[in-house]
């Protein structure tokens, strides 16, 4: 049997989990999201625009035979929309929300890394000073002099808030 000292000094002893993210831009700014959520990145090509949808709905894409929308991040945050350019992708993702699966495309700017955070090296979301709704935010990592903004997709991208938002611009 393990003595209650034992069993801290183990804990103690025990490494720091570490997430891997996708990192990527938009704008100036450097956001992140879980690989484990990240399905694959396309090079935009366009997509099909969809009449009456909110500005953050770009439109659908085909991805090998399922239709996947298409979410303008930077809209989604209540910046201004993505000019595609030449390193403009799409981040495909997989979510599980209310025991579903939802596919989504995220437009950015640009894919950045894949890298590496311990679970100590990431800061909560600051009470005041962000530009984006606090609830998107899972917390903030700094690699370097950059800061980059860590996403929570569940809210962020939830299914059920985007769908009313959607119903909202329709009616």
């Amino acid at each position: 049997m393990m003595t209650r000292e034992r069993a801290g000094a183990v804990a103690q002893a025990e490494p720091e989990a570490i997430q891997q993210f996708l990192t990527f831009r938009i704008g100036q700014e450097f956001f992140g999201m879980a690989l484990t959520q990240t399905r694959e990145i396309l090079e935009y090509s366009g997509v099909t625009e969809v009449p009456l949808m909110p500005k953050f709905l770009r439109g659908v894409i085909n991805l090998r035979g399922e239709v996947v929308p298409v979410i303008d991040l930077s809209v989604r945050i209540g910046r201004d929309p993505i000019q595609v350019q030449r390193r403009t992708c799409i981040i495909v993702v997989e979510l599980e929300m209310e025991d579903q699966q939802h596919i989504l495309g995220l437009l950015a700017d640009a894919v950045s890394e894949v890298i590496e955070i311990a679970a100590g090296d990431i800061e909560d979301v600051p009470a005041f000073g962000a530009r984006i709704r606090a609830d998107f935010i899972q917390g903030i990592a700094k690699r370097g002099q950059d800061f980059i903004v860590l996403l929570d997709p569940n809210n962020a991208l939830s299914v059920r808030e985007l769908a009313h938002l959607v119903e909202v611009e329709l009616q």
